[in-house]
């Protein structure tokens, strides 16, 4: 039989609960302890703090806040920006936004695929897409 070694004890702390119940050394002819995650599926990760979504009502307050001017005020102004960006990248222009990036229309070609149900060959039509590429700035920022 292995012989136990005595253990020293810590001080108690101010404050701090009782110790539970101390549970018993598994010994070496024991079976090991399963975990209880491996009878069902695989245990989820930790969850991460949930994403907040900043609309654009969200930030017309703040900017009413910070220049001290009417959240309406502040909404139209933000508005307005939207639709003349929106305006000149359906003119096929590219925006430049200093210390946020680039905004710009690329086109895509026709392009060959798959239908993923069926394995089928399809063809892909034509399209437009947003590109954007962020400011050094941004990303140093982040």
């Amino acid at each position: 039989m292995p012989t136990k070694k005595p253990t020293a004890k810590a001080a108690p702390v101010k404050g701090a609960k009782a110790p539970a119940a101390k549970q018993p050394l598994p010994s070496s002819k024991a079976a090991p302890a399963k975990p209880s995650a491996s009878k069902g599926p695989a245990a989820a990760p930790a969850k991460a703090a949930p994403v907040v979504t900043v609309t654009l009502k969200h930030l017309a307050a703040e900017i009413a806040a910070h220049q001290q001017i009417e959240k309406k005020a502040a909404d139209e102004l933000l508005t307005g920006f939207v639709g003349i960006l929106v305006q000149h990248l359906k003119n096929g222009d590219r925006l430049r936004i200093g210390g946020l990036g680039i905004l710009e229309v690329k086109d895509r070609p026709e392009r060959a695929g798959r239908n993923p149900a069926t394995g089928e060959a399809i063809t892909i039509k034509a399209s437009k897409k947003i590109a954007f590429r962020p400011a050094k700035e941004l990303k140093e920022a982040i």
